[in-house]
This record gives structure tokens, sequence and C-alpha cells, in this order.
């Protein structure tokens, strides 16, 4: 531990001290647990290397652990191509009987769990360990992938209402209080937060921009460099190579909790008794999809030869998973790209895709905010802005060449001149790039249905003549203008990650207020048992979770 007052981590002495008595309450080392958290941090904010950190705690893990799993960049290129083929061979002599998981039959192999993972199936011994790694194993980046999961959060759409944690503890089978993610309203010093009697916050009489309350969404960050990854001994939390998920195995997770005190973002969940529901009895997602349940296989559900979906079993680290099983297509096509928080938010405040790819919904809405907030606001089937879009083929049928604004607007019976100045704009700004074939790049389709509704008005009534202009609140007509319009419509954003500074790369960008370092948790206004949730697990058990509202510090 570090001698000097001041605490390595971002959530601050509280946090840090509710940590290391957790780690008390456990059978493994305390203080290594801590030591590696701080040095972790180091490694992504640049002042420690990979390698450096593995040989100053390698053999404090090995006396502790049995073996160091924790794979350095030039073991895991080393290893790789090896990897693939004897670590999958070796692996499905551990299928068992159908009836065991790989951890029960490892046992009864007289393997002791602190002792499995991947790098268990090395070919040498001297030295630091070098981790084997199969698909889906540890990676310090995913540059050579042209997917990296992630999302873009609007704050300020944001109601609060909480279906998105609904519907990952139904996805995922989660027990009351093992929350996954955590909507919270917040305040701070300069940020006050909501007041009886007042009224949403809007920008314009037809733009609702949420809650008042000022709300922070947090999952996991699904960080490219990942320091509770760098702690785990057994690499059962690992990043996938093909699109950066990271992910737990809980067949080789020991619930040594390093992972718990070394992420800065405090979204880590220790299973602590036996879960609700059965292994046997949680729905395969492949059950949709197949003739017979019994095609099945172990093997299917743990998305090859890992376990990193759905709940924990007891004594296992879990956490946000950010939907593999959805990411892998197999709850169909239709479902890549999604997840079931961002399919379940009935403000569309969240946006999840590749951050990688420009034209998926992520990226855009973090690169575009304010054109993206209009565009999803238009294209909206459960607004009443978006009833007033006519198609392109309905603009055909309805116009004639004899029309002006006035007229025109009068022949719908939803379009009014606010939303057909908001589609112009949209119009002028857009670049019209095309979607393309990728998942969900859904926002670019929506925006290229709108210009194209644009273009068919434009058939009939010119909306570029100065008095068009005038009358559509577009200043000069230029794009400047029209940005300023689409702004003042949806507001002008902030744009922000949590905790940059740590240097961990996180792949959630968010759109609004960033709370301040002294912002606390408030109530909200939706409380979790109006709808079935517990907010702290403690309430059902004499044990912390993350998420209370005593003070600690966002």
């Amino acid at each position: 531990m570090s001698t000097d007052d001041e605490s390595f981590h971002p959530l601050g002495d509280e946090w840090e001290d509710e940590l290391e008595t957790m780690l008390d309450d456990t059978e493994y080392d305390s203080d290594l647990g801590m030591e590696m958290a701080q040095d972790a941090m180091r490694v992504t904010k640049g002042e420690l290397s990979e390698a450096e950190f593995h040989e100053k705690h390698h053999e404090a893990v090995m006396e502790e652990f049995g073996e160091d799993e924790r794979p350095t960049k030039e073991a895991y290129e080393a290893a790789q191509e090896e990897a693939k083929g004897t670590a999958s061979r070796m692996l499905g002599a551990f299928d068992g009987d159908g009836e065991e998981t790989r951890r029960e039959t490892m046992k009864k192999m007289g393997v002791g769990a602190a002792a499995v993972g991947m790098g268990a199936f090395s070919s040498t011994r001297d030295g630091p360990m070098e981790s084997l790694s199969a698909e889906g194993g540890h990676s310090e980046t995913t540059e050579h992938s042209d997917t990296q999961w992630g999302m873009t959060i609007d704050l300020e759409r944001c109601d609060g209402c909480l279906t998105c944690m609904s519907a990952c503890t139904q996805e995922n089978d989660l027990d009351a209080g093992v929350n996954w993610m955590y909507v919270m309203a917040w305040e701070d010093e300069l940020h006050e937060g909501h007041e009886e009697g007042t009224d949403t916050g809007v920008y314009s009489s037809d733009f609702n921009m949420g809650s008042d309350f000022n709300m922070l969404v947090r999952p996991c960050q699904h960080c490219t460099d990942a320091p509770c990854e760098k702690v785990c001994p057994t690499t059962a939390r690992h990043t996938r190579d093909k699109d950066g998920l990271v992910l737990t195995d809980y067949d080789v997770c020991i619930g040594c909790r390093y992972c718990q005190v070394a992420c800065p973002y405090g979204v880590n969940y220790f299973q602590w008794d036996e879960p609700h529901t059965d292994y046997e009895d949680i729905p395969k997602a492949q059950d949709r999809d197949v003739d017979s349940p019994d095609e099945i296989t172990h093997a299917q559900y743990e998305h090859g030869e890992r376990w990193v979906d759905s709940r924990a079993p007891r004594g296992v680290m879990s956490k946000c998973t950010m939907c593999p099983s959805m990411q892998d297509g197999q709850q169909g096509e239709e479902k890549v790209g999604t997840s079931a928080c961002e399919s379940a938010c009935p403000p569309n405040a969240i946006q999840f895709g590749n951050v990688k790819d420009e034209k998926s919904d992520p990226s855009q809405h973090r690169e575009h905010p304010s054109k993206s907030r209009a565009v999803i606001r238009l294209s909206d089937e459960h607004t009443d802005a978006s009833k007033g879009v006519p198609s392109p083929e309905t603009i055909d049928e309805t116009l004639s060449s004899d029309d002006d604004i006035e007229s025109a607007l009068e022949k719908f019976e939803n379009l009014d001149q606010e939303t057909l100045s908001i589609m112009k704009a949209i119009e002028l700004v857009s670049d019209r790039t095309e979607p393309g074939d990728e998942e969900n790049n859904s926002i670019l389709r929506k925006e290229q249905e709108i210009v194209a509704s644009v273009d068919a008005f434009e058939q009939y009534v010119d909306l570029e003549t100065d008095e068009a202009i005038t009358q559509l609140q577009l200043g000069d007509g230029s794009e400047r203008q029209a940005r300023f319009r689409i702004q003042q419509y949806t507001g002008k954003p902030n744009s922000f990650k949590l905790l940059e500074d740590v240097g961990t790369h996180p792949n959630v960008t968010y759109l609004g207020e960033q709370p301040g370092p002294e912002a606390e948790q408030v109530e909200g206004p939706t409380k979790y048992e109006d709808i079935g949730l517990v907010d702290k697990r403690q309430d059902l058990l004499d044990e912390e979770t993350v998420g209370g509202v005593d003070g600690v510090s966002l």
C-alpha cells in the first residue's frame, strides 16, 4: 500500500477503505490485492510498464495463488498461435458429463481452482508464466480488430425510469440487488438536484429532454486497457480479441475480488449466495432458434470454451457483459450490435454499437450529438414529432406544384412548421453518408429517410428561397445556421468519458453534465422498489454492493 495519505482509488478514501475491509473478509492476501490494484492503475496511466508490473508482483502472486496466469504482451504474442490449437484441445478434456462445469470436473481431478487458468497449459514454467490464450483470451488492445462494442449514453434524455436495469436483470437472470448497471440521480456543488414543483427541462415546446434530475447511467465501461484484467491471477477476467468485450470466465474465477478493487468505476459484483435461478433452468438463447433443446450444448451456451454470459455461480465475480450472446448472433442476426438495456430504453438514451465504426449509432451520437438527438426525436414512433414526418411516397400523393409552405402544411395532419424546420436543418447539415450494412447504424438510416422526405417536399415547395428560410427560422440558410437551429431544438450537450485521466480508455461516452468530485447520489424520479428492483444488496444480505446513498462519491 501507498504510505501517503492520498487515496489511489478514483472513488475516494471511503470507497478504498470499504474495498480493503472487503478483502479482509476473504481468504486471500488483502495487502497484495490493494497493492496490485494501485499499480494496475499506474500501468494504465503510463507510470509503470506491463513488464514491470508483472515482475513486481509475480513472486507474491505465485506464493498466494500457486500460479500467475497474468499474461504480458510478449507472452501473449508468443503463445497466441499455440493457444488457439493446444488450449482448445486441452479444454475439450474438461467438458465433463454435461451436468458438471469445468470447475467441478477439475476439482474432481484434484486441481485446485486457484491453479486453473488458460496458462495452466503453457509449454514453459521458467520465469514469469507465459499465459496461453484461446479465442476470447487476453488482449492489451483491440487494435487489430475492426470491432469494439460500446455505448454513447445521453444523460439528458434519461428519464430515470430504470427500465434498462430491469431489462438487464431479466436478460441475465440476476438476483435482486445484483445490478450490473446503475441509474442514479445526483447533485453536487455546481448542479442542484430536483426541486418539487419544477418542470422538466426543455429546449423547446416540443422537445422533451427527459428528467429534470441530474442523471448518471453506470454500466461496465469495457475499457480497452482494463486494470481489473491486469490483477486477475487466473485470466478469468479477460478481453475478447474479436470485439473488445471485457468478460469473466465463471469456471476459472476463484472469487479473490482483486478485480473489484482494481476497477476505477465500482461496477463489479461478487455473488455471495446461490443464485435464485439454477444454471440448468436458465433459458438458453439458442432455444428460440433450434427445433430441440437437446441440440444445445454446454459449449454453445459458454460461447466457445468460456462461460461468460448470464448470472454467475456462487463465489464468483460478475458485471455487465454487453450481452455477448447477442453479439455472437446466438439470439439471431437481428440482435447483433444491440443490448438488452438499449432495446428497452423508452427515451432512446442509450445508443449501442461498434464504436470503431464511424457510421454506427454510438459514433454518430458521440460526434454529432445535436443532429442525432433531432433525428432520434423525429424518428421515434412514440413521439408526436415522428408522426409529423411524412414519407416521400405520402408527399408525392399529397402535394402539388401550386403549394407553398402554408398550404402544404395544411394538407398533413401532423406536420407543423417547427418539424419541417428541423427536417430542413437536418438536410442542410447532412453529408448524405450512406448507413451501409453494418449493425446498429439506425441513426444514419433514419437521417437519410428524413433527407429523402425533404427532397421529395422540395419537388413541390422551394424551401431555399429567402422567404422560406426566414419562415423556417434558419437564419441565412447556411450550414452553420442550420446547426444553430438544431441546437435550439435539442441543446448542445457536453461530451465526456468517466475518469479519462486514469488512462483505461473506456468505451462508454456520455452526453450531458459530468458529476463533480463531490457529487453524491440522491433519490431519483423512480424508486427501485416501485419496479421490483433492490438498490442495495445489503438489504437482502448483510453485505454491501455498489450504488448506495451513503455519500460515496460518484
